[in-house]
């Protein structure tokens, strides 16, 4: 499967199905990376899957998948301004188990396109990651991502957190 040809594209409305099962396939893997559980994501209707594949072209937001070669989706990434003075806040972020590492690139492929965004709508990217969820917190800050010391209430669990992690993003070169 590491082989395969991968295309990286943004969402359109019409990516509503792949978007679909790729959230559940999502939320079954890593629970705790997700602000909603299995049942809520089954029970979001179509209209709604339809908006957040929109959300791939919408003005003030991104996402992009990642689609091998054979037409699955194996990745994805978003990012959207909720709030102006923060600026993009990455979300949404899952690569499938058979693509991850670094010897197959794709998580820093699909950050590569969400930061060649922000940096024109910013410049500074931001993401809240669970305090428990080790691994991505060490993979972000490979990838350039700092503690803020900020965190938050985590929206499935009031017991545990999230902490916040930035990265300012050099202007591209001309």
């Amino acid at each position: 499967m590491k082989n395969d040809k991968i295309v990286i594209r943004t969402t359109t409305e019409a990516d509503w199905r792949e978007i679909r099962e790729l959230r559940l396939e999502m939320i079954n893997d890593t629970p705790i990376a997700c602000s909603e559980t299995d049942a809520d994501a089954m029970a979001v209707d179509e209209t709604e899957w339809r908006r957040r594949g929109a959300q791939g072209t919408r003005e003030g937001s991104i996402t992009v998948a990642a689609i091998a070669e054979n037409g699955n989706w194996v990745g994805t990434m978003a990012s959207y301004i909720a709030d102006p003075s923060v600026g993009p806040l990455l979300v949404g972020v899952y690569v499938n188990p058979d693509f991850r590492g670094a010897d197959v690139g794709l998580t820093d492929t699909l950050l590569s396109a969400i930061e060649v965004w922000a940096r024109n709508n910013g410049g500074r990217l931001t993401l809240h990651v669970h305090e428990a969820n080790v691994n991505a917190q060490r993979a972000y800050s490979k990838r350039g991502f700092e503690l803020t010391g900020h965190s938050a209430q985590y929206s499935l669990d009031a017991s545990s957190r999230e902490v916040e992690m930035t990265k300012e993003l050099t202007p591209a070169a001309i």
